[in-house]
């Protein structure tokens, strides 16, 4: 692990807004690097309110979306709203759908199949418009570089409104209405909504237009705040105020289909990372490994009984899903070894009959175990599929472009993309693949790097400052988890190994005359040897509370541990 300390911010405006908040130093430091400093700007941090959203009539189409759909209400005629087959897509199109229909009939639902279909607009979606009488469709999480399709569907009088936050291409759609907020022509003020946040977007301003208010739409934001949580958008601006106030929805008064998915669950309080681990990757279950229609059943589904029989569904979809990852991953693992394949710049693994649904999943894992950009194929057609994954820093679209020569499709962004190629390209690709990354990549960014927010004394962490730190929350990029850095740290003689195969480290530790803190380091119980016969170390950490017998105290969440 690289551990790489934020630089530090101008100390006069850390202590004037301490002053201004009657804050420690520390706590002003840690709002000033997430762009927070002054009063005003705290203040809506904090106490982040509905009002706080923009009007929905900055972004622009809006008033043609809004007047499209009031249209073709007025005209009784069909809506039919179409989104992606992820948890972005899916949520988007159960909350458009759910909102139009408590007022209006004649709404239906289209997921295009993963397999069949692929990713967004699809001319079959189209055309099952077409043969049921549907004149307006409202794509959600897709559509803003769909313009051969939207000229399809014109072609055969069905107009399109489009809600998307994919950056567009250099022409747009001829569609009714593009509501994109990385459109460049759009002065929208936050930019960085998923598709479900500009669905909520044109939602709000129908609200507008009916007379209701912001709170009206409160019971739609528990499938918001899911979308945000699982599409990994920025948690700042108008995300923030979305999440925050769509986790309080989960916690208190869920849809029954999400209800239905954590009514197992010991957790209380449910927060952001829960709702990635728990919630997401069940609804996603849905389109990898069967229908996304599954999902959207579920999340629009009001009767609670109902709801928990889809919710078994897909339990059972997760279920399998786990199975073909696990599987999948140790496949690919024992690949790589038997290959000898380890010291390459990059990690490429092909096996004709691995699930197309989870090796998105799979790359990810495989990133996680050898830190280098991978791709993983699998068998599609008469063609072979991948999903790519990559490196903090590292951009694998472009390194995909740089080898388009050798694939016949590909898209995506920095982090993560697709493509297909011809079987017979498969090794041209592989090798061109690995000779761009190696030319091009970092040496530093081929080791993970724990980014941390400030160096600290463990007396510094008390009740209070955790109290604050709560406050924080929801976490997620843009506004993640504060890491801490102590040194000069000895275990009170406690340290042991635990876990099924001993694979986490438990510990006391203290730092001079600081009260001793427990700690515990998921996936370090190899390090022990660095804290045993009273050596000193350095310990990279989380604050998080620990509740054992009934009684709550602070905990360090331990990230890394090195020799001081």
């Amino acid at each position: 692990m690289r551990w790489t300390l934020k630089p530090e911010p101008n100390p006069e405006t850390v202590a004037k807004l301490a002053a201004e908040l009657n804050v420690d130093a520390l706590i002003a430091k840690l709002l000033v690097q997430r762009g927070i400093a002054t009063f005003d700007e705290a203040r809506k941090f904090f106490r982040p309110s509905l009002e706080d959203l923009h009007d929905p009539y900055l972004m622009k189409d809006m008033d043609k979306a809004v007047e499209r759909v009031e249209k073709a209400i007025a005209n009784k005629e069909n809506i039919l709203v179409f989104g992606d087959y992820d948890v972005d897509g899916t949520t988007a199109v159960s909350l458009m759908s759910s909102y139009l229909r408590s007022f209006y009939p004649n709404v239906a639902t289209y997921i295009p199949d993963r397999y069949t279909e692929g990713y967004g607009v699809s001319y079959q979606g189209i055309d099952f418009a077409d043969d049921n009488g549907f004149s307006l469709i409202i794509a959600l999480d897709c559509g803003v570089k769909s313009i051969d399709h939207v000229a399809y569907a014109k072609a055969k009088n069905i107009d399109f409104i489009i809600c998307d936050h994919h950056r567009p291409g250099d022409k747009l759609p001829d569609a009714v209405a593009v509501l994109d907020p990385k459109r460049d022509d759009c002065s929208y003020p936050y930019d960085e909504l998923c598709g479900c946040g500009v669905g909520f977007k044109l939602i709000q301003a129908l609200a507008q237009n009916r007379n209701q208010t912001t709170n009206d739409l409160i019971p739609y934001l528990d499938l918001v705040a899911t979308a945000i949580a699982a599409d990994i958008v920025p948690i700042t601006g108008e995300n923030r105020v979305l999440a925050k106030f769509g986790l309080e929805v989960i916690n208190t008064n869920p849809r029954p289909g999400i209800k239905a998915l954590i009514q197992n669950l010991k957790r209380q309080t449910l927060t952001i990372t829960d709702v990635v681990f728990v919630i997401a990757p069940r609804i996603n279950a849905a389109g990898r490994i069967k229908h996304g229609n599954y999902a959207v059943e579920l999340l629009t589904e009001f009767d609670l009984e109902q709801a928990s029989a889809f919710a078994s569904q897909i339990e059972t979809f997760n279920a399998d899903r786990r199975a073909f990852d696990k599987e999948i991953t140790e496949q690919a693992l024992q690949q790589i070894i038997e290959n000898k394949e380890q010291d390459r710049y990059t990690t490429v693994v092909y096996q004709e009959d691995w699930h197309k649904g989870v090796i998105g999943i799979v790359a990810s894992r495989l990133t996680e175990t050898y830190y280098r950009p991978t791709l993983v194929f699998t068998k599609s057609g008469d063609k072979l599929a991948a999903s790519a994954r990559s490196v903090k820093d590292f951009d694998v679209y472009n390194a995909l472009e740089a080898c388009a020569e050798h694939l016949e499709q590909f898209g995506g962004h920095m982090y993560a993309a697709g493509m297909t190629l011809k079987e017979e390209n498969y090794e041209k690709f592989k090798d061109a693949f690995e000779r761009v990354v190696s030319e091009t990549i970092h040496p530093d960014m081929l080791t993970p790097e724990i980014t941390i927010d400030a160096e600290v004394h463990l007396s510094e962490i008390t009740p209070k400052f955790f109290r604050i730190l709560k406050q924080f929350e929801p976490f997620g990029p843009q506004n993640m988890t504060p890491i801490f850095l102590t040194g000069v740290l000895t275990d009170t003689g406690y340290a042991k190994r635990i876990g099924a195969n001993e694979e986490h480290l438990k510990l006391y530790v203290k730092q001079s005359d600081s009260d001793s803190f427990s700690a515990i380091g998921f996936g370090l119980g190899d390090k022990i040897e660095l804290v045993t016969r009273k050596q000193s170390f350095a310990a990279a950490f989380s604050v998080e509370e620990n509740e054992w017998n009934g009684t709550v105290s602070l905990q360090l969440r331990l990230r890394d541990i090195k020799n001081d």
